[in-house]
């Protein structure tokens, strides 16, 4: 999986909408796909438009353990979505990752005012399901 910084560095790269965009359906064809036993109604994101699943990992101290997450989607600029969620989030503590927010990201790399309103509110759906699992962890 690609790294945040190397994502928040490639965009620097990317003057044109165009190409952002493009580069966001780069980043969701190389996601690894979730294996369909894992597409399940709880691994599903609610309030997103396109199909989403997610699934969380943890490792290590239980009352602040290091997060992982697995994600998918049926469409193709939404994968690239989940690709940017997941290089944000994943393997971060509970703590830092419930005190993190990714719209701050994506605002800083210019995709929130790209998005539509759909797209927008799945995004928070996801970002705000993965940061309440870490809040709940962090506190476990």
């Amino acid at each position: 999986m690609t790294s945040l910084e190397q994502i928040l560095e490639d965009f620097s790269f990317l003057d044109d909408w165009e190409d952002r965009y493009r580069y966001v359906i780069e980043l969701g064809k190389a996601l690894p796909d979730l294996p369909d036993d894992k597409k399940t109604s709880a691994n599903k994101v609610m309030g997103c438009a396109s199909q989403v699943w997610l699934v969380t990992h943890t490792e290590g101290d239980p009352d602040n353990p290091v997060m992982t997450f697995e994600g998918d989607s049926d469409a193709h600029i939404v994968r690239g979505l989940v690709a940017i969620v997941l290089a944000t989030y994943s393997g971060k503590t509970a703590s830092e990752i419930a005190a993190l927010d990714a719209f701050d990201v994506f605002s800083k790399i210019g995709l929130v005012e790209h998005l539509s309103s759909q797209r927008a509110n799945g995004l928070r759906s996801m970002v705000n399901r993965i940061r309440e699992e870490a809040r709940v962890r962090a506190v476990a």
